[in-house]
């Protein structure tokens, strides 16, 4: 029987998405596990998969086009059903603004400024209604896996069986015109991943000797302001662009029009105080250096930031909290926000448990989100749910700024840039290394002495830095 399919809601903010680009044609066949479109949110560009089997027997919208959650973007069913009652439905809902504003066509955007997920806000609330009777499912894009140890590779799907190939793997397919059962799965569990695709498109095998994709660089953490988020780090090495000959209109994004939001509402709703203090780096800087040399791994300034800021939330647990209507949650969990820039936005990657976790570990997740985060494939539920966030622009040369909490957490750390100066200790005038820490707290969460406690715990941590090796 033949249905309508809703634009779903693929994360908690969402409130419309943009189609940006169908997977099926009308006529074809759409079975289970394959794509069906591609939808833009607020937060990621995102695959969407077929759930059910059936055939597309009518795209209700365009390619780029924006509809509201709930609205109706397609029919499925079995050829020859007639769907005239069904298409007059649609055009019903959509003039009555079911989930929302009629569907209304997406402006094109210049090519320099690519749509980017958005900001992960935890425990925001829904603003509209959930599909009703949806036959795709929504899967975030899956990162490109490293190259798998010599194993045997799995045997083609016969017909009719279940194919398991990532979501990366399928989009290139169709690009490709591959057809996934007859191609051999290298990844774990047999699983088909990009490699694959490209082997079977050249006419070749997939190797198991194949090269993985190469991570790009990694970038810092996030928060609400793009002033105040740690930018791409590859951003120094982009030429300048040039300035326009006249004033340019960009389309506002979703992902920008969610931090637009979202800004507005932290800024007038949170009362917001801070607390600025000075830390001597000079330990931390040495301890970053012997660490380097000694396991031959590369540490931010920033990984020392969130694992002392994890610690001293440990230490400080009334910080480590949300405001709610009717209490004050304190959370169990130190779930620390990474803000990281990227282009046309910013997201929050967030570094569960990051109290419990070795500076390496979050050396190296916090590198491999990024990298995901560039690439937009981060799934929603890695950019929620964080209890406490870290702003760094230190990078970039900015000695002291503010940054704006991301509700309902409490606090947001402001990192400035690691810089020499003279400094006296003892009766001498010596070179040393300071840093700016600024906190920003919710007043109706935490006063000002336990800010204060937890500033100072957050210094004396990283003052002595033996304590994060702990």
């Amino acid at each position: 029987m033949a249905q309508i399919v809703d634009m779903p809601q693929l994360s908690d903010t969402m409130r419309e998405g943009v189609l940006r680009k169908w997977r099926k044609n009308e006529g074809e066949k759409v079975l289970p596990g394959e794509l069906f479109a591609e939808v833009e949110t607020d937060k990621a560009t995102m695959d969407w998969e077929a759930y059910d089997e059936g055939t597309l027997l009518k795209k209700l919208i365009n390619d780029g086009a924006t509809v509201p959650v709930g609205s109706p973007i397609a029919i499925i069913g079995k050829p020859g059903e007639d769907i005239t009652a069904l298409v007059a439905e649609a055009a019903a809902r959509s003039s009555k603004g079911k989930g929302g504003a009629a569907a209304k066509p997406a402006e094109a955007k210049p090519a320099e400024a690519k749509s980017a997920p958005a900001k992960a806000e935890a425990q925001a609330p829904a603003a509209a209604p959930a599909p009703a009777a949806s036959a795709a499912k929504p899967v975030a894009p899956a990162p490109k896996p490293a190259a798998p140890a010599a194993k045997p590779a799995a045997a083609p799907a016969p017909n009719g069986a279940k194919i398991l190939a990532s979501p990366l793997a399928r989009r290139l397919a169709t690009d490709l015109g591959v057809d996934l059962r007859g191609v051999t799965g290298t990844g774990p569990g047999g699983r088909i991943v990009e490699r694959d695709v490209k082997a079977a498109a050249e006419g070749g095998e997939s190797s198991e000797s194949a090269p993985a994709a190469q991570a790009q660089p990694a970038a810092a953490p996030a928060a609400p302001l793009p002033s105040q988020l740690v930018p791409d780090r590859r951003a120094e090495a982009r030429p300048a662009a040039a300035a326009p000959a006249a004033d340019v209109e960009k389309p506002l994004s979703m992902m920008r029009k969610t931090i637009a939001r979202r800004l507005l509402e932290s800024k007038t709703t949170v009362p917001h105080f801070y607390l600025t203090a000075e830390v001597d780096m000079d330990a931390a800087m040495e301890f970053r250096e012997q660490v380097s040399l000694v396991h031959g791994a590369k540490m931010s300034v920033n990984d020392l930031v969130m694992k002392a800021a994890a610690l001293a939330l440990r230490k400080v647990p009334e910080a480590n909290a949300s405001f709610g209507e009717e209490s004050i949650v304190q959370h169990a969990r130190v779930d620390i926000g990474m803000a990281v820039a990227i282009e046309d936005g910013l997201v929050t990657p967030v570094i569960r448990d990051a109290d419990k976790k070795t500076l390496g570990q979050i050396g190296n997740e916090a590198k491999e989100m990024a990298a995901r985060a560039r690439d937009r494939k981060l799934k929603p539920e890695e950019m929620s749910g964080g209890t406490f966030s870290v702003s760094n622009l230190g990078m970039l040369g900015i000695n002291h700024f503010a940054a704006i909490i991301n509700p309902p957490e409490s606090g947001i750390l402001a990192v400035g840039k690691v810089r020499k100066e003279p400094v006296v200790k003892g009766d001498k005038i010596v070179i040393g290394q300071r840093m700016a820490l600024t906190l920003s707290c919710d007043h109706r969460v935490v006063d000002g002495a336990v800010g204060a406690r937890l500033m100072q715990a957050i210094v004396a941590i990283l003052e002595r830095p033996i304590t994060l090796a702990f």
